[in-house]
Formats: C-alpha cells, structure tokens, sequence
C-alpha cells in the first residue's frame, strides 16, 4: 500500500525535498513513480507575503526528474484577506498574471481556467480568449461553462463536470461546486430557455445571451463545433437579435461583433435557437432574466472553472501519472478556512513537472482535503507582491521566461 513517510530535518537551501521512489533494480519512470510513492517531508522556510499569506517553494525529486513546486497559502480567517476573481476586465480579454495582480492591488496570484486560446480547427473564426468554465464576479454571474465538449484542457475524470468551479463563498470559505445555468427569454409568444451566457461555445439548437462583459471580440466561434466535438464545423444557421430598454432593436443573420453596449443584451441562437430567435421582430417587448444554480447553498463571492483532482484527501481515481508538465492548482483545507494556490515548474532548466497523479498526491500529501487542477503549460505563473518594494514578481519558472496572457485567475487581497 502507498505510504506517507513523514521526517523532520533541517531546512537546507531553503527547500522541501519531497521524494517519489520506485522500486530497486528497475528504471525510474513516471508511471512507476505514480504507482508505488513513498513521500518524505523536511519543512521549508516561509516567506510571509501579508499577515495570513505565506509563500514556500518545494523541491520534489520524482522518478522522472526534479520538480520545483511553489505554493501559497491562504488564511481566509485572517483579518484583511480575502479571494477574488483575477480578471482581465471582459470575458474576452487577457492578460499576464503580474499585470492584473498589480492592477486589482493582489498580494499574490495565479493563473486560472484553460481558454479559448487558438481557432485551428476552425479557419476564419477568431479565437475569443474566454475561459471554458463558468466564471463568477463580486457574487454576480459572468459567464457560464460550455458544453463539455467543446472544453479545452485534458480529459476529465469519471464523474466530473465542465460545471465543476472552485470559489469562495460569501461566507469567506473556500470551496467546490457545480454552477448550472439558469435563464430564460420571456416573450409574447412564450418563453425560451437560454443555454448560454458570455460562451465561446452554445450547446447545439440553444440560444444564449451576451452582454457588456463579453467584450468586443466576434460571437462567430459560438455557432462552432458541437456538444461532443470541438472541431465539428460551424452551423450557418444562426440569428442574433439586440435588445435594449425592455424591447428588440435589431437583428441580423449572422454572429456579430464588437461591444455589446451598455445597457443592451445580445441573443444568438443556432439551428433550433435560431428558428426561435426569427419570430422576433424591432419593437418586440423580450425581458431576460439568468442566474448560475449552485449545488451550494452558500452563494460564491467568486468563482472560476476547475477540474476536480482530490476529494476528501483521496486523489480521484483515472488521473494521468504518464505526462509531467508544468501545473496550475488550488486546494482547500481546514473545512475551507485555508486556500493554497500551487503551481509547479517544467520544461524550463532542469525541471520536468509534475504528472497530474503527481499533483493530486501532492496536494493530499499537505493535507488539503480538496484539490483542483487549473491550466498548465506555458499558462502556468504564479506571482506575489513584495511587502518591502510593493513590486510583484513571478515565482515560478516560466516556459520561454514569458508570461502567457490569459482571461482570468484567482487574486489574493489584504486590507
């Protein structure tokens, strides 16, 4: 059985080595090392970011090569700090980590969901930046998750969700949920559900619901791929329509774009939602109303998509030990009170990552009882503030020592 050996010893060069063995006589592999860990602890030293916010980094020595992991820990308790949703300022935009760090005044962030990043599969449809998962902002909905085939990212275990979030309540604990779409079109024929709302991706025969927070960039790539294929083509059947003050304003036959403006809705429908949306003509009185159901009763203050790695301290079953790449990650301990963002290096200097198995052991191994994976790659950054300079600086080792733009992440606040 898999054994956590854990020994106190003196902190040398200001690191924690963790060690995954294998057995003697056979050549270290990722896969061996996944299969039979043995994990050894020396406590590193801890920077203190802000008062309830500290920084270590970790040395990890695996079966198939170092790895640096860094991790900042969170006290939700502590007076002064808080979670927040790291935001590029629309669904659409991006931006490096350290810039909107600085911008909304974090102590320490990360980077967060995977992202609408590339259109190859899909010629002559620009890429829209937005993030797969469901997204909440100061407790209001941002955006909803597209269908989970048409996420990015990789394959998700049994039994997870493209709804699955990671946030933190308005009661101040961190935690892990399900956020639902939930919306409706009320017109004087009846009402029509809506399936979407600030998606790069509707679910086929939907209709979904874009507002300012979009941002400027086309809705074409909302009419794309289907519910269980990303690169299926894009369907020509589709019509948007605009309301503004209570009634339609506009239509048109194809995605557009540019900004929503204030105070207007757009409605895209396609096949089926874009029969619908065409019995809808100028003047037509429309009211919209949407919220995202959580599978909480607390609601979030923030939330970002995530796919689920750990539960109850145990690693979810089916994750990939064969893969070591740079990671992304968050976890949840002590009943949701502590918040730990992690991300590890790779592909850069000696670092080779962690595989996703690795990660979830990991996580398990600093007692969180919930984990999640974020993005990873050449996305992965991790940034705090220097208490003495007010500078931020980026602790993890990035791929071709630059920051990735990306539309959002999780922030880190001390009042």
């Amino acid at each position: 059985m898999n054994r956590v050996r854990i020994a106190v010893a003196a902190v040398f060069l200001l690191t924690l080595t963790t060690t995954l063995t294998v057995g003697a006589g056979r050549p270290a592999r990722a896969t061996d090392a996944a299969r039979d860990p043995a994990v050894q602890h020396i406590d590193p030293a801890v920077e203190h970011i802000a008062p309830g916010v500290d920084y270590q980094a970790f040395t990890l020595t695996t079966g198939h090569g170092p790895s640096r992991v860094h991790v900042v820990t969170v006290d939700l308790r502590h007076a002064g700090v808080g979670a927040g949703l790291l935001h590029a300022g629309t669904v659409t935009g991006r931006a490096p980590v350290s810039a909107m760090a600085e911008q909304q005044g974090a102590v320490a962030a990360i980077n967060g969901d995977f992202f609408n990043m590339t259109e190859a599969e899909h010629p002559g449809v620009a890429a829209t930046g937005s993030a797969s998962g469901a997204a909440v902002l100061h407790g209001q909905p941002l955006k909803g998750a597209v269908p989970q085939g048409q996420r990015f990212g990789w394959k998700m275990p049994a039994g997870a969700s493209g709804e699955d979030v990671l946030g933190v309540g308005q009661d101040g604990r961190a935690r892990t949920a399900r956020l639902t779409l939930n919306g409706q079109l009320h017109t004087p024929q009846g009402s029509l559900v809506l399936k979407g709302l600030n998606q790069y991706a509707l679910p086929e025969g939907s209709i979904g619901v874009f507002n300012p927070d979009w941002g400027s960039v086309s809705r074409a790539r909302a009419a794309c791929g289907t519910d269980h294929k990303r690169a299926a083509p894009c369907t020509r059947d589709t019509f948007e329509v605009t309301v503004r003050d209570g009634h339609v304003v506009g239509t048109a036959t194809t995605p557009g774009s540019g900004p929503v403006p204030a105070g207007s809705l757009v409605l895209l429908g396609r096949e089926q939602g874009a029969r619908a949306l065409r019995s809808l003509t100028p003047g037509t009185p429309v009211s919209v109303d949407y919220r995202l159901d959580s599978t909480n009763v607390t609601p979030f203050d923030f939330a970002l998509g995530a796919y689920p790695l750990l539960k109850d301290r145990a690693p979810l079953p089916g994750l990939d030990d064969v893969t070591a790449e740079p990671r992304t990650a968050a976890a949840i301990a002590d009943d949701g009170h502590l918040l730990r963002l992690v991300a590890t290096d790779g592909r850069e200097s000696t670092a080779t990552g962690l595989t996703v198995a690795e990660l979830a052991r990991f996580l398990a191994s600093l007692r969180c009882d919930e984990g999640v994976f974020l993005d990873g790659g050449a996305s992965t950054t991790l940034v705090t503030r220097d208490p003495a300079t007010g500078r931020t600086t980026v602790r993890n080792t990035l791929d071709h020592g630059q920051q990735r733009r990306v539309p959002n992440g999780i922030a880190i606040y001390h009042h």
